[in-house]
């Protein structure tokens, strides 16, 4: 009897997974979806490691580890994974344009159907946010406190704006050689850094830093990107360049904003950041077969198909998953690790403990607004969700079919 207990729940997942694979067009690239859930997963885990609420008396402040811990920042090298997120992002949108374009699709109802997939989940997350704000303010609450809850709870929207310009763009993007924007970023950077230009100049590197790998994605999907050579030299070329900026231009070492420092990698980006984000994409053009291997087992691609088709609903809610653990725990005191300052071992080692509980938190955000994301994707979206029956291969114009 105690043998067949636990049985039955991995019956009952792996017969759930069977259905989800089965549902999934034959033509779909697995890898895709496997990278976007990657690079979505590896920014919660880096913002909930490096991102610290440090209770003073009766406010909140915020603060990093990387700050009093220079040398954690290889974790900002495992878990800033924005650039791999813009290439499989320009690679779906140049595709799904393309597929768009054959079906006699207006320009204007193809980008309405993109945006509307990113920004219904924002409705939700603003509208907790003011009305908790408000409530923190009337009820007394330290003005920087808020202000600081704020911020961090609305610090994702500043790539759904990036994302969405570039989505806009994209008939434009399609045909561009990522080596442009490229020049850009190396000309701003060196106005900046080497003429004393203002520094507003960097902002310039907003768009253009993250245009590089969006691009790429388009090449990606022209099949330029085809032969592993690609990869190799994305991946050498990028960590060769990455080390040197570091090693030699006094470049950070760390590839996200460090509070205090006089130079952000950032905010907006360098071209530390860009040369690293074509390391990155190097290495996920490298991963594609072993990932659409792996795809292969039911129960893999059930989760990342899981994590796929909530990823805004993921990304948005995150950081109110770490602010409402931490809010909830100084109902017990001061607890190591959600909000003593990051400053040494011991915090790194509490925080690591934490990460479950923020993960339960961000399942009960999920388990609330997911419908909000879903009801947006229509019938496409919600199939592989639904996974009732096999269904025959799809065809689409230029392959597989993201949604």
């Amino acid at each position: 009897m105690t043998d067949l207990a636990p049985a039955f729940p991995r019956g009952a997942l792996r017969k759930a997974a069977a259905r989800v694979d089965a549902a999934t067009p034959a033509d779909r690239d697995r890898a895709v979806d496997a990278l976007r859930a990657c690079a979505v997963l590896g920014v919660v885990l880096g913002h909930w490691l490096v991102t610290a609420l440090v209770a003073d008396g009766t406010a909140l402040h915020a603060a990093s580890p990387l700050r009093d811990m220079p040398w954690l920042a290889p974790v900002s090298w495992a878990f800033q994974t924005l650039a791999v997120f813009f290439l499989v992002g320009g690679h779906v949108a140049t595709r799904g344009w393309a597929s768009a374009r054959a079906r006699g699709e207006s320009y204007g109802r193809w980008l309405a159907a993109r945006l509307s997939r990113l920004f219904r989940p924002v409705l939700a997350v603003l509208g907790l946010w003011a009305v908790t704000a408000a409530l923190l303010l009337l009820t007394g609450a330290d003005l920087a406190t808020v202000h600081t809850l704020v911020k961090l709870a609305l610090s994702p929207m500043w790539f759904l704006l990036v994302f969405a310009a570039l989505t806009a763009v994209t008939p434009l993007l399609a045909r561009l050689h990522p080596l442009w924007p490229l020049v850009v970023v190396l000309h701003v950077d060196l106005l900046r850094f080497g003429f004393g230009a203002p520094s507003w100049l960097g902002w310039v590197n907003l768009a253009a830093g993250w245009l590089v790998p969006y691009t790429l994605g388009a090449a990606w999907t022209r099949g330029d990107l085809d032969r592993r050579r690609s990869g190799w030299i994305l991946l050498a070329g990028g960590a060769a360049s990455t080390a040197a900026l570091v090693a030699w231009a006094g470049y950070p070492a760390s590839m996200v904003g460090v509070p205090g420092a006089p130079v952000s990698n950032l905010d907006p980006p360098t071209l530390a950041t860009v040369t690293f984000g074509l390391a990155q994409c190097g290495l996920a053009l490298l991963l594609r077969e072993r990932l659409r291997r792996a795809m292969r087992r039911p129960v893999a691609w059930a989760a990342v198909a899981l994590v796929n088709l909530s990823a805004m609903t993921i990304f948005l809610w995150h950081q109110t998953a770490l602010m409402a653990t931490t809010a909830t725990g100084l109902l017990a005191g001061r607890l190591p690790g959600l909000h003593t300052p990051p400053d040494g071992l011991e915090w790194v080692a509490a925080r690591l403990l934490w990460l479950p509980v923020f993960a339960l938190a961000l399942t009960g955000c999920w388990a609330t607004f997911r419908s909000v994301e879903q009801r947006g994707r229509g019938r496409r979206g919600s199939r592989v969700v639904r996974a009732h029956r096999p269904q025959r291969p799809a065809t689409t114009t230029g392959g597989a079919r993201h949604v």
